[in-house]
């Protein structure tokens, strides 16, 4: 009987399962898509910022000199020569004196008061005034407010002279005849003062502006251009002229000599 019941409930079981509709849901292989456009933000070329030239401070380099001697040549050499187209006085002499007089612009007078050639303030003198130790105790001497006052009150003090008129009859380029002139008219009292500025001339070839002025080509006898093999010893055997004389024309500090150099050779005049 149980058998008979058990066999009843799945036959009913099975007739409804089989009455039920097979529900399906299919979903939409359509998928909406969502489009977010988003707009891309042009990335601005950044320009390259030229970078600022920054200033060159531009420095003048000091041109450097062997002695004071030729620095003094350097800077009144043109003011010496501008003299002698002026007033005929060699350029050759007035630097001598100048450097002489002045100790190559390192003195007193020259620093202090742009007197360059020692002279005094004489009678009728209505300038600047300096009082320095001389042949006397603080003697009066002239004072210029620049140095090119100086070397033209050197110019006129000659040419207005008559004690120096015979200076002006000699040769423009004889600086000989005008060194021994200046001692002869009573320029200098050093019986040694004619030789000391030859001396000066011919070491520092002050010559050479008398002849630009002149337009006379300057003798090339008293240099030499050092070729290979050339020492100072060989040199001062060549040119009768010893070795401390050769490094002390041309300011060198130790031997050593290099091809293509030119050195001044000429001797320099005993006093």
């Amino acid at each position: 009987m149980k058998r008979i019941f058990t066999f009843l409930c799945l036959m009913l079981l099975l007739a409804s399962c089989g009455s039920q509709k097979k529900v399906t849901t299919t979903k939409s292989k359509d998928k909406t898509e969502q489009v977010v456009e988003t707009k891309k933000k042009k990335k601005r070329k950044s320009k390259a910022k030229t970078p600022e030239k920054a200033e060159v401070a531009i420095v003048e380099t000091p041109e450097s000199y062997a002695t004071p001697t030729d620095e003094y040549i350097a800077i009144y050499s043109d003011i010496a020569q501008e003299e002698m187209r002026n007033y005929n006085v060699p350029a050759s002499i007035t630097l001598a004196q100048g450097i002489l007089e002045s100790g190559s612009g390192k003195g007193r007078l020259s620093t202090e008061a742009n007197n360059h050639f020692g002279i005094k303030c004489h009678t009728g003198w209505t300038g600047g005034k300096i009082y320095h130790d001389d042949d006397k105790a603080q003697e009066c001497f002239r004072k210029y407010k620049n140095s090119k006052y100086s070397f033209r009150d050197h110019s006129l003090f000659l040419k207005d002279r008559k004690r120096y008129a015979g200076l002006f009859a000699l040769g423009k380029g004889d600086y000989e005849a005008w060194a021994k002139g200046l001692k002869a008219a009573g320029y200098a009292t050093d019986r040694k003062y004619p030789q000391k500025l030859i001396s000066l001339i011919e070491r520092y070839q002050l010559y050479r502006f008398d002849n630009e002025v002149l337009g006379v080509e300057s003798s090339l006898n008293d240099k030499h251009t050092v070729a290979a093999g050339d020492t100072l010893y060989k040199l001062s055997r060549k040119y009768d002229i010893s070795v401390s004389e050769i490094k002390a024309l041309n300011g060198l500090e130790t031997d050593t000599l290099f091809v293509g150099q030119v050195l001044f050779i000429k001797p320099i005049p005993k006093d």
